[in-house]
Parts: structure tokens; sequence; C-alpha cells
């Protein structure tokens, strides 16, 4: 497995070398600043105590973006500070990059896998279910290459780990923006590719699939288990129209080298600070529809109307599966975006009372739908 991925990474090394180089930016660089602060409102139907109070509102983050270019040279990151009982502060992402010519690019550092719908499988605020098993919008450490014709779009990328805090045998920390696995068991060595098809006159259908393999090292066995995933996706965006339509399916499995009677069919993943339970084998569907209001008026600009739904069907004997619907709209105003959100879950840690199993066991014969409304409000600048 060593062998195969230091000869996919040769290859993919010796094809950037050769690629065409594009003409030197201005002597001048390149650099923007900017950020968000954002405050977050929530009534949860299972929470008592939050129900007889009308909710709480508070502090949500403080986020900084860094963009930088000189001579083709790219840098790109971005520093988020959430409550402490969210994982305080860490890095959502930050790579170095080169352009190689105005449709190909290398970035090395921490950045978006190339998986699935991006940049993001949803349109609320919540993500959807692939987001809380590690396939939406998920950062890793490693090499990507992209490339952008005009009809085919392809990435391949090499990781060699999640994000890493301590390194050697230590657990991965849950302080991450993006769900890994933590715990007892370690991500490495991970290969992803990409392929998307641009169709119609206007370019803005697009149907992609992708495949991604690894291994998942075990700290008590100190043997490495093995992991793949496959999706396929449409999406049509919202430029040549007011309509954005997500449909996606994937598949997964998760095989750590657990100690003798060590493995229930679950692994520990890890993000805000917590870990839960996830199954090692099942399959998520997901589909959304969105629609853009346009709106002329002092502030209000913008109104854009969605509905986010996931299934996740878990391929391990005795578990219940889960799903997730939200409904919302998302107001732009200037520099200001609000997120109000009707937010539904079964068997969902976020969305519910069961926090630890919610996406492994679930609560078999007990679960109920719950909701949390919830608005988020932020200032981008």
């Amino acid at each position: 497995m060593h062998k195969t991925l230091l000869l996919l990474v040769s290859c993919l090394i010796s094809t950037l070398c050769y690629g065409q180089y594009p003409e030197e930016d201005p002597a001048e660089p390149v650099l923007k600043i900017g950020g968000a602060v954002r405050f977050n409102y929530n009534l949860s139907t299972w929470k008592e105590d939050q129900l007889e109070r009308g909710g709480d509102f508070g502090y949500d983050l403080f986020r900084l973006n860094v963009e930088a270019k000189y001579k083709g040279i790219l840098l790109n990151a971005e520093y988020r500070h959430y409550a402490a009982g969210f994982g305080g502060g860490f890095l959502k992402q930050g790579w170095f990059g080169y352009e190689f010519s105005d449709k190909s690019a290398i970035q090395v550092g921490l950045h978006q896998v190339p998986f699935g719908i991006q940049q993001y499988n949803s349109n609320n605020f919540f993500f959807n279910l692939t987001y809380y098993i590690g396939f939406e919008d998920d950062h890793d450490m490693g090499i990507k290459y992209i490339h952008e014709g005009d009809r085919w779009q392809w990435q391949a990328a090499y990781y060699k780990n999640a994000e890493e805090f301590v390194f050697g045998m230590a657990e991965a920390s849950p302080n991450r923006y993006s769900y890994d696995i933590t715990g007892r068991n370690k991500e490495n060595n991970q290969i992803d590719l990409k392929v998307v098809r641009l169709l119609g006159d206007s370019l803005h259908h697009e149907i992609g699939a992708s495949l991604q393999g690894g291994l998942v090292y075990n700290l008590d066995t100190e043997q490495n288990g093995t992991r793949y995933a496959g999706a396929v996706h449409y999406e049509h965006e919202l430029p040549d129209s007011r309509w954005n339509v997500k449909l996606q399916a994937m598949f997964y499995r998760i095989n750590p080298k657990y100690p003798v009677e060590g493995d229930l069919g679950l692994v520990q993943m890890g993000a805000y600070g917590a870990n839960y339970n996830v199954a090692t084998d099942g399959e998520i569907y997901t589909a959304g529809v969105a629609y853009l209001v346009p709106i002329e008026s002092r502030l209000l600009e913008s109104v854009l109307i969605y509905d986010n739904y996931g299934y996740f069907n878990k391929r391990v004997s005795g578990f219940e599966d889960s799903q997730m619907n939200v409904l919302g709209a998302l107001w732009t105003a200037g520099p200001m975006f609000i997120y109000t959100d009707a937010a539904f879950g079964y068997n969902h840690p976020w969305l519910g009372p069961e926090w630890e199993n919610a996406l492994a066991f679930g609560t078999p014969g007990e679960t109920d739908w719950h909701l949390r409304f919830n608005i988020n409000m932020g200032y981008y600048f």
C-alpha cells in the first residue's frame, strides 16, 4: 500500500513539474484580509430548560481570512475562534499554492478534500448528513492538483493525515472544524480522485464522481486498517437561473484493526471539541433545492429559500438509520448574512437528545424527530 501511494505521488509531482507556466504577475504582491463575526440563537424542542427560557442567544465565532498572491504563488488561510465549549480556536484551512496556468494549480497544506458536491452539499447553516460523517467540506493535510477545463474538471490529491496537533501516538484532538476519525484510530495515507463534467450551453449543470481510499491506524494494535468511499452527484447552480438543485449518493466503509473482540461496528469521530460514535459501514443519500428571490430595498438584497434532506442507511446489524431535514432561508443585506433554519433530526447528535451513539446504534424503538430552530447572523468583512 505504501509503495502504491509513493508511486502515485511521484507521478503526480512529475506531471506538475512539466506543466505550462503562466506569464509573470505584476511586481507588487496581492494581499487580502477579511473575516467574520457571528452570533447565534437557538431553541431546541428536546431541551426543557431551554424551552422555559425561550431559547439562548450568544457568541458563535470570530474568524480571520488571509489571501495572498505573488508570482503565481498563493496563500490561503482561515483561522476560527469559537466558544470554549465548541473547541476554541483552530485553523479551518491553510495552504500554499501555485498556478501553473489559468486552468491548473497545486495546493499544499490543510485544504478541502475533493469529494462530492463542493464547496457545500447543502444550502443551510447546519450542512447535510455528509458533513457529520466527514464527507462534506472536509479539510486534511496533503497535496492536491486541480485542473479546470472548459467541459471537464478533475482533482487528484494525497493526504498524509487529517489535522495533526500532537504528533506521535497521541489521540487526535476533536478541536477541529471538519469531522475526522479520532479516539484510538487515526486517518493516514489517503488518496482522492474527483471528476466533473459540465453540461448544457450555460455550463451550470454538472455531474461528477468521486473516489477515496486510505488507511486507518489503530493506536492499540499498532496496525493499519483500511477505509474507502465513493460518490456520484448532480448539481444545477444558480448563475443562469434562480434555482439550485443538489443530488448525491455515496457509500463508505471503514475497517479498523481493533484488538480482539473490540470491533463493535463503529468508529469514533470528532470536531468542535467533542467526539461521538459513527457506524463503520453505510450509504448516505442527500437532496437539496433552493430558490433565490431578489429584493430591491434599502438594506435587504435577496432571500435564498431552501430545503435540504439527508438519509443515512447504516449497514451494521442492529443500528437504526439517521435522517435530517433543514427548511430555511438565507437573508442577505450587504455584509450581513442571516440564516433562519428549522432543522429536524432523527438519530442526529446535533438535532436530538442522544449524542454519543446517534450516528451509530441510535435509539432503536425510542427515536422521534426533534426540532432545533436556529438563527445565525454574521457580519462578513
